[in-house]
């Protein structure tokens, strides 16, 4: 069989939540999304990282034990039929067999906590920290898989399964993905986008919006499998008691347009030249 790797992020790729937020809300500490768009501003810390800075240098989040983020990845909500996705994937599909990891730069803890009895241990490669012995509290970090730690721990993965890189299918949904998508797409890989974000969607390869988290399954059936038509999808669907309601393949265009300041335009007796803006 054709041996693939299929790493796939986290936080509203698997799941609707964000773990920071939920982290938050359970803490009752406010303003945590300010306080990312802040460090996003001045770019104090790799997109998707800012969760790491904050549990190890503000404050309010000092209080984090291994035992609250244990609790957040129990309250993450993940999308549907999530626990299918790494069996199918396992099973393989064709003369295609998947290896599925998570990389993501939210806690591991708050990974292992929700993917628990769904996907294994080793598997997952999130944010890891150290603890001090005494106080429970965070200590250091000992890894970060945010912005190009996740070229790094994609690398590792890709050597660990002497897996040439065309054979690497990355899902994603953010701008934290952006660094891993490029290097996937410039070494022949496949990379789907599960959100409109508009740094990441023109980035990959395709972009598939659901709620269902075996929707990322679509375009790799359709380009890497060489499953064609929607027929045979939606029976492999069923094969699983699933059923596709809706299906509708589109194309967005994103425009931004504005006028032109009254004092620019020219007015003479030539031909006026309009432009795009």
């Amino acid at each position: 069989m054709k041996q693939y790797l299929f790493a796939s992020d986290f936080d509203q790729t698997l799941s609707f939540n964000d773990s920071g937020i939920v982290l938050s809300e359970l803490l009752a500490v406010p303003n945590f999304e300010q306080k990312v768009r802040g460090m996003a501003m001045i770019n104090l810390v790799q997109q998707g990282g800012e969760l790491a800075y904050l549990l190890l240098h503000d404050p309010e989040f000092r209080q984090v034990r291994k035992e609250h983020l244990i609790e957040t990845g129990k309250r993450i909500r993940l999308k549907q039929n999530i626990q299918l996705l790494p069996q199918i994937l396992k099973q393989g599909i064709g003369d295609c067999h998947f290896s599925f990891y998570v990389i993501s730069a939210a806690p591991e803890e708050v990974i292992l906590s929700a993917l628990e009895d769904i996907v294994p241990a080793e598997n997952i490669y999130g944010t890891r920290f150290r603890y001090h012995p005494q106080t429970g509290e965070i200590d250091s970090i000992i890894r970060v898989p945010a912005g190009y730690g996740k070229v790094a721990v994609l690398d590792e993965l890709q050597a660990q399964l002497q897996i040439s890189p065309d054979r690497i299918v990355y899902v994603g949904d953010g701008s934290s993905d952006l660094h891993v998508m490029l290097h996937v797409n410039r070494r022949g890989g496949y990379t789907v986008a599960v959100s409109e974000s508009k740094f990441i969607s023109p980035i990959a390869k395709r972009s598939i919006l659901s709620e269902d988290a075996l929707s990322s399954l679509i375009p790799v059936l359709e380009e890497i499998v060489g499953i064609g038509d929607a027929t045979s999808i939606r029976t492999l669907f069923e094969a699983y008691g699933l059923q596709i309601q809706e299906w509708e393949k589109v194309r967005t265009d994103h425009l931004t347009i504005r006028s032109i300041p009254s004092e620019t335009l020219v007015t003479s007796d030539r031909r006026l030249e309009v432009e795009s803006v």
